[in-house]
C-alpha cells in the first residue's frame, strides 16, 4: 500500500519566518519625543546633546520664548515639553496653561533656576507634571522625563521639601481651622481673582469697583486668613479648591 507524502503549503513570496531572519532583533520601542522651551541657546544645545544620546529619547523641536513654545507644541505635538519659566514674550507658566488647554495629552516638565514656592504652586496649577531645578539637570532629568511621560508627577527633592515645609507650617499655625466662613461674598471673589493672577486694576474692571477698593478688600482677606504674601494666598486658594475649573 502506498502512502502519499504530506502536502506542504508553498511559502508566501517575500515572507520570512521571524526565527529564520538572520540577525533579527526585537522591535525598538517608540522614543519619547521632547520639545525644548528655553531662551538660552547654549542650554538648549547641551540638553539636546544629552537627550539625543539616550536610546529612548529624541529632541523633536525647540522654542526660545513662550509663544513659540505653544506654536511648536501644536505643530509637533511632542510627548514631553521641557519648559523654562522666565522667557520673553510669554512666561513658562502661562505657556504651560495654554499648552495644556490646547493639548491635554502633552506632558510639561518645568526646568527652572527658581527655587520658589509661588512658582512651584503656580506651575502645578497650570497643569505641569513636574518641577525641577536646572542645577540638578543631569541623570535626574532623564528619570524625570521618563516618569512624566508615563503619566506620573515628578518633583525634585527641593520641590518636595517646599511642599512638606508648607504643610508643616500650616500644621504649626493651625491654618486648617481658618476663617474662610468669615469672608464676605465680595472678599471671596477677590481672593479667587487675586490667586488667579489678576491685578487690582483688572479685578476692578471685572467687578466694576475701583482698584483702591480692591486693595482694601484684599487687605481684609489676608488679615482674616492670616496670610502674609501673594504666594501664601495662592497656596491657600489651591488648598480650598477655589481654583478648580
Amino acid at each position: 500500500m502506498s502512502i502519499s507524502p504530506p502536502t506542504q503549503t508553498a511559502p508566501t513570496p517575500g515572507a520570512v519566518h521571524p526565527e529564520a531572519r538572520p540577525g533579527a532583533e526585537p522591535p525598538v520601542e517608540r522614543r519619547i519625543r521632547v520639545l525644548l522651551a528655553d531662551d538660552h541657546t547654549i542650554l538648549r544645545a547641551g540638553l539636546r546633546m544629552m537627550l539625543n544620546a539616550q536610546p529612548d529619547m529624541e529632541v523633536v523641536g525647540e522654542a526660545s520664548d513662550g509663544r513659540q513654545a505653544i506654536a511648536e507644541a501644536q505643530r509637533i505635538q511632542p510627548d514631553v515639553i521641557l519648559m523654562d519659566i522666565t522667557m520673553p514674550e510669554l512666561n513658562g507658566i502661562e505657556a504651560t496653561r495654554q499648552v495644556k488647554r490646547l493639548l491635554p495629552g502633552v506632558r510639561v516638565l518645568v526646568l527652572t533656576m527658581h527655587e520658589n514656592e509661588e512658582y512651584l504652586f503656580q506651575v502645578l496649577r497650570a497643569g505641569a507634571s513636574g518641577y525641577m531645578l536646572k542645577e540638578v539637570a543631569d541623570t535626574e532629568l532623564l528619570n524625570a522625563i521618563r516618569l512624566v511621560n508615563r503619566g506620573s508627577v515628578y518633583l525634585s527633592s527641593s520641590a518636595q521639601s517646599m511642599m512638606v515645609g508648607d504643610y508643616l507650617q500650616r500644621v504649626r499655625t493651625g491654618e486648617e481651622r481658618d476663617s474662610y466662613s468669615e469672608l464676605t461674598e465680595r472678599e471671596r471673589e477677590i481672593l479667587k481673582l487675586v490667586a488667579e493672577g489678576y491685578t487690582n486694576n483688572q479685578i476692578g474692571e471685572r467687578l466694576f469697583i475701583s482698584p483702591k477698593t480692591v486693595d482694601t478688600h484684599r487687605t481684609h482677606v489676608m488679615d482674616k486668613l492670616n496670610l502674609h504674601s501673594r504666594a501664601e494666598l495662592v497656596k491657600y486658594a489651591m488648598r480650598r479648591g477655589l481654583l478648580e475649573d
